[in-house]
């Protein structure tokens, strides 16, 4: 192996590790796993929450003003979620920082993992069917294709017992 090796082979230095949560009940066994991998790779978390705007679509969208108190309404819970995860990091004496971006999630997680230089992401699937990821799409699936680090997907609760 020539040059600097990938970012997925350990080389004793600090870890970044982009951890994208929405709060869902997957959100929880992602932070732990985060706690985990920080700890063994000595490493640093940065949490994210992206809120997707709604899409207008038609001249009978919400006015201006009810999509920002939604987008308000939305940043404000991320915050209070954020708080206790991040005293889950500092029990366990880990570096951890939150941020909370707006916009598609696949393009948002993958633009703050090169912006933080991010060595891997942990992030959770909800094991939606076929159909769902073909007419919505994944976004495990969109930051799989598109990233340049690492990237540990978990699957559902459901799906590890």
């Amino acid at each position: 192996m020539r040059g600097r090796p990938p970012s997925w082979v350990y080389t004793g230095g600090m870890k970044t590790f982009l951890v994208p949560v929405d709060f869902s009940p997957v959100s929880d066994m992602i932070i732990d796993t985060a706690v985990s991998f920080a700890r063994a790779f000595q490493g640093q978390v940065v949490l994210l929450h992206v809120i997707q705007p709604p899409i207008i679509t038609s001249e009978y969208a919400l006015p201006l003003e009810a999509v920002q108190a939604t987008i308000q309404a939305s940043e404000k819970s991320a915050a209070n979620h954020f708080l206790a995860a991040l005293e889950i990091f500092r029990q366990a004496g880990v570096t951890a920082t939150s941020v909370i971006q707006q916009g598609p999630p696949v393009y948002a997680i993958l633009e703050e993992a090169t912006k933080r230089k991010a060595d891997f992401i942990i992030m959770g699937s909800h094991g939606h069917g076929k159909l769902y990821d073909l007419l919505v799409g994944s976004t495990a699936s969109g930051v799989l294709k598109g990233a340049s680090c690492g990237v540990i997907v978990m699957p559902p609760a459901d799906k590890l017992n």
